[in-house]
């Protein structure tokens, strides 16, 4: 593995402020959208729904920080491959991923338990959720074919060789460059509409947005400094 050439130790901040600035508007926009003593007094897996609103807006928030410090770090003072080898990379992406896969259990459980929260009919949500399918299934085909996971997941922040492989143009990538934010996260939103739970989309809402804080303060400033 080839390590990149380390960053000045002030950039590990850079467009942090922003990054905290949005996550808590984005905390009081919830706040004001949801009823916490109705979510108080409905349960699901005897827990209310107000504890799996909390857990649905937690690992998002823990998943990004995560990889911002794990970013940043590498990129600054060479952290991850400096302390744990060739075997840091991979030892970052199964928390990665870990974090990744267990964001749709608890807005499963949220939606369940707030179900039939707002109308929707059956059919209106069949209709939903298959518009909302289709590219997003697209699009998790498209990295897994097209892009790769380790690079979906910032492999160039660690490994310098990343940087020279070409621009994928292929699958869903031909439409949008950023489909992984744009189309893939989709998904979520599908489980709120299946359930017609107001919380779970005002949950989904917040994660879809976070993602894009994530993209413009810490992503897309990587990239600019990565890729010139």
């Amino acid at each position: 593995m080839t390590k990149m050439t380390f960053l000045k130790p002030s950039y590990f901040f850079k467009g942090q402020l922003i990054h905290l600035i949005s996550l808590i508007l984005l905390i009081v926009f919830v706040f004001f959208n949801v009823d916490y003593n109705r979510l108080s007094e409905i349960h699901f897996c005897e827990t209310n729904a107000k504890n799996w609103l909390i857990i649905t807006l937690l690992i998002p928030i823990l998943h990004q920080v995560y990889v911002w410090l794990a970013w940043r770090s590498e990129l600054c003072f060479g952290f991850v491959t400096n302390n744990f080898g060739s075997k840091g990379f991979l030892l970052y992406r199964i928390l990665f991923f870990l974090l990744f896969i267990s964001r749709p259990t608890p807005l499963i459980f949220l939606s369940i338990a707030d179900h039939d929260s707002f109308k929707l009919d059956i059919a209106s949500r069949i209709i939903i959720c298959t518009l909302f399918a289709i590219p997003a299934g697209y699009t998790f085909y498209s990295v897994i074919r097209y892009f790769g996971m380790s690079r979906a997941s910032g492999a160039d922040h660690f490994d310098e060789k990343f940087r020279h492989l070409p621009m994928v143009n292929d699958g869903i990538f031909r439409f949008s460059s950023n489909s992984m934010y744009t189309f893939a996260f989709l998904l979520f939103w599908i489980i709120p509409v299946a359930g017609a739970s107001w919380s779970g989309l005002v949950a989904v809402f917040f994660s879809h947005a976070y993602i894009w804080v994530h993209y413009f303060c810490t992503e897309r400033p990587d990239m600019k400094v990565i890729y010139g």
